[in-house]
């Protein structure tokens, strides 16, 4: 696994989770919540930039069937807009279970929702950031996840 520090985003209606890793792909930690909106592309780009991200997985919310639901679109789109902003390699990577999985362990750790609300979607990157750790440890990344489409790219 090459060095660098690597992004998790989990792309939400109403905000953005960012979660990073240290540059040796160990540990994955919450890094900030970005309200969705206008600018909230160039937040996240801003936050890879003074990272110095090497690659940024984004969440892709398939249902549990495995079929696209109707947050995919927003994640590609995002997806798509945050690679044409910054230079880091943007892929995105399978996230059914990253918000539920988040929830689990704040709960464990006593938190009630009313506490997880502003920090659930930071949770929720840190386990979208974990498993596309474990993906690309595994050496499985090229066949686990995948670059956006580029608009205006007819490839």
């Amino acid at each position: 696994m090459e060095r660098g520090v690597r992004l998790g985003v989990d792309v939400g209606t109403v905000r953005i989770g960012v979660a990073a890793s240290d540059p040796d792909g160990l540990i994955a930690f919450p890094v900030a919540t970005v309200q969705r909106g206008e600018g909230d592309v160039a937040e996240v780009a801003a936050l890879a930039h003074e990272r110095q991200a090497a690659r940024i997985f984004v969440g892709l919310p398939r249902k549990l069937s495995g079929k696209d639901g109707d947050s995919v679109a927003m994640a590609q789109e995002f997806a798509s807009a945050l690679s044409e902003r910054c230079d880091a390699v943007v892929r995105l990577v399978d996230e059914r279970f990253s918000t539920a999985s988040a929830q689990h362990a704040m709960r464990q750790a006593g938190r009630t929702a009313k506490q997880q609300r502003q920090v659930i979607d930071q949770a929720a990157a840190v386990v979208i950031l974990e498993t596309a750790l474990d993906i690309e440890r595994q050496g499985n990344l090229d066949r686990v996840t995948y670059e956006p489409i580029l608009k205006g790219n007819d490839d």
